[in-house]
């Protein structure tokens, strides 16, 4: 058990597509200011949970708790109220190809409808400088960008509104190691000096034993392991041995040994 409070807690959640059934009576915890990694097998929704989870989708049964919050039960206003308080940053990036970094950055802050722009220009700027990037790449459009560029964009996006919980799906797919390592690099600093709490769907292994608290493995319809890097690696199930004992997970052990602040 943790001592620090649930920030989101799932209960009995399905999700049904048709005749196929991805999620069956799923549960799942995530605590204060902890770094949650999500993995599993193809097919087994972990971008799907996140997207239920943000009210992206609606699961076809089960509740999603939030900041102690039961999502199902608010009026629209009270959602939109808590939705405030957390960040999304997708897989591919998904900034508006049409608008400039400036644009992308603003428009969370320009739907509250109250802030003047100056304050905006001053958070945009001040959101940009936190991700590493300078005044000068805010005029740039997102055509223009590298693709670590694109994600750190992105993430100053997420981050405008100040919230306190972030989901990223997938946030170094696609990045060369430099890229992947000054990402990683990024996202520690930030989560400890922001104190926010991290929902992070990964297949990759560096990035997870680099930042996780804490893994939840998703397989057969649930979460089967929801637990410190360490508890989960000595797990037995196929998917958890193939993940992190296979081929591309041969160097499990050797990361640990790298890292033994991994708990």
């Amino acid at each position: 058990m943790s001592d620090q409070p649930n920030i989101v807690e799932v209960r009995g959640l399905w999700t049904v597509f048709g005749e196929a059934v991805v999620h069956k009576d799923l549960d799942l915890d995530i605590h204060e200011a902890e770094i949650l990694s999500v993995v599993g097998g193809s097919g087994t929704g972990k971008t799907t949970l996140l997207r239920q989870i943000i009210g992206l989708e609606r699961p076809a049964r089960g509740t999603v708790r939030i900041f102690g919050e039961l999502m199902n039960d608010l009026d629209p206003a009270r959602r939109t109220a808590v939705r405030r308080r957390w960040g999304m940053l997708f897989q591919h990036g998904a900034l508006f190809s049409a608008l400039s970094v400036y644009d992308n950055i603003a428009l969370p802050l320009r739907e509250l409808k109250t802030l003047p722009e100056d304050a905006i220009c001053d958070a945009v700027l001040l959101k940009l400088h936190m991700v590493g990037l300078k005044p000068r790449d805010a005029l740039k459009m997102p055509a223009d960008l590298s693709g670590g560029m694109v994600k750190r964009v992105a993430l100053a996006r997420a981050l405008a509104l100040e919230p306190e919980l972030l989901f990223l799906d997938e946030p170094t797919a696609g990045l060369d190691p430099e890229s992947c390592e000054s990402f990683v690099k990024l996202i520690r600093t930030l989560h400890r000096e922001l104190r926010l709490t991290v929902v992070m769907v990964t297949h990759d292994l560096d990035t997870l034993f680099e930042l996780t608290t804490r893994v939840a493995v998703l397989a057969s319809n649930h979460v089967i392991a929801n637990a410190p890097v360490k508890e989960v690696i000595a797990l037995t199930h196929p998917f958890v041995k193939e993940f992190f004992r296979g081929e591309r997970g041969q160097r499990a052990m050797e990361v640990l040994r790298e890292y033994p602040f991994i708990v």
